[in-house]
């Protein structure tokens, strides 16, 4: 009883920082991981997952608005909400011990209040599981629906669902035998058609029941984001810039695939590259530079033209919405115009910075056109030195470059290739 307390206690305070102070989701959200930290963060993100559904079931029965100093109580019972509509967690305990977590913020004068509308949630539960709902914001359901508009159901329903844990293994590492020693651990894993490093977990575990993960065995990684690898496919004594490449995901990747290449990995956020470093350092790769540089910028480069550039691109991630639900509330329809342009700049810059014959791999978590086709539409139109490659991976689609929808293997995601001419003779 303490312990799903003190879990919901942690949870409420998750969303609040999220919905209401606009936090991004992440670790530093929760405690150390513990029983509580864990049941918190099904809550949490669970809650955040189906927040705009739940929010227009909760708004109605409200007699009046909460005022501002008061939102959290409205955060209470979407957490109370959720649990009753899409959790197995028994009505009493749902109710009941949310109500309890109105005392613990020192709100008592709420409890009525919520206990009303959780019952009343209660009873119209089965009708409000037939209504139709996609719970996003109404703006990136209109845009979805515009774009794709034979897949829009599809690409709301993956988004609603849990996503599912992937690892790279380290390709030192055959991966039939570590597929067989994650199952003397009791963990099922399926292998990829397109990613020959790549295993998907029937069910997601604590990196820690991974095999050998301390000394660099694998890395968490989306099978879609492991295919950087393979289109930038690092050759010995080749120089290759990952820009943007925090948390080091496909920086490691590149590393691993070519020891005896060069890869220079650059990001802005000092933060972040602690992370790359900790990630090279436990990966043990030998071959990367890590700088903080603004790749908008040219302040960071030592005029040494790269032989292949990895442009991870900054996006608004509604590809990866399932991983992270805190972009439904956190992202604005300006945020889009402001990426959009912090990508060209970002394209522009560091076109200049390689070599003529050299290839380009743009790559970002969204399945907005304006980040993805029509950003590269446009680059190639005002750069009359590059050209579109053609990506053979049976993996997406599209006219130019490949975009993949969310589905039960891969994130959504996008990919275009590009090489600069050489120069005529």
């Amino acid at each position: 009883m303490l312990n799903n307390n003190n879990s919901r206690v942690i949870a409420h305070n998750a969303i609040c920082l999220v919905a209401l102070e606009k936090y991004t989701l992440s670790e530093s959200l929760f405690p150390s991981e513990t029983s509580e930290s864990s049941f918190a963060k099904s809550l949490t993100y669970g809650s955040l997952r189906f927040y705009h559904h739940l929010n227009d079931v909760i708004t109605p029965r409200l007699k009046k608005t909460l005022d501002k100093k008061n939102l959290d109580i409205h955060i209470l019972i979407i957490m109370g909400a959720y649990q009753l509509i899409y959790t197995d967690v028994s009505t009493h305990a749902a109710i009941n011990e949310t109500v309890e977590v109105a005392e613990k913020i020192k709100k008592q004068w709420a409890k009525g209040l919520i206990n009303a509308i959780l019952r009343g949630i209660d009873r119209d539960r089965d009708d409000i599981l037939n209504t139709p709902h996609y719970s996003h914001p109404s703006w990136l359901v209109k845009k979805i629906m515009k774009e794709y508009p034979d897949n829009f159901h599809k690409i709301f329903t993956e988004n609603n669902k849990q996503a599912p844990m992937s690892l790279r293994v380290h390709p030192s590492i055959n991966i039939k035998s570590y597929q067989d020693k994650l199952l003397e651990g009791g963990i099922e894993s399926k292998t990829s058609k397109i990613a020959p490093q790549s295993l998907t977990l029937n069910k997601a575990v604590n990196v820690e029941k991974l095999p050998d993960f301390r000394d660099g065995s694998c890395y968490v990684q989306d099978t879609s984001a492991q295919l950087a690898g393979q289109l930038i496919a690092p050759k010995n004594g080749e120089l290759i810039l990952d820009a943007c490449c925090a948390p080091g995901g496909k920086t490691t990747h590149l590393a691993e695939l070519c020891p005896n290449s060069e890869i220079l990995a650059l990001d802005a956020d000092e933060k972040r590259l602690i992370k790359v470093n900790d990630n090279i350092k436990r990966l043990k790769n030998k071959n990367v530079k890590v700088i903080l540089g603004d790749a908008t910028k040219g302040d960071w480069w030592n005029q040494r033209l790269f032989d292949k550039i990895l442009v991870d691109a900054p996006c608004t991630g509604t590809g990866v919405i399932r991983r992270h639900p805190d972009i439904k509330l956190i992202r604005k329809p300006r945020d889009l115009s402001h990426i959009v342009e912090v990508q060209a700049s970002i394209l522009k810059n560091l076109w200049l910075m390689l070599k003529p014959g050299g290839i380009l791999v743009y790559a970002t978590c969204s399945i907005l056109k304006d980040e993805n086709e029509n950003q590269i539409s446009k680059f190639i139109n005002l750069n009359m030195d590059s050209s579109i490659e053609e990506i053979r991976v049976p993996w997406g689609k599209g006219p130019i470059g490949k975009q993949q929808l969310p589905n039960d293997i891969f994130d959504g995601f996008y990919y275009a290739q590009l090489r600069k001419k050489s120069k005529s003779k």
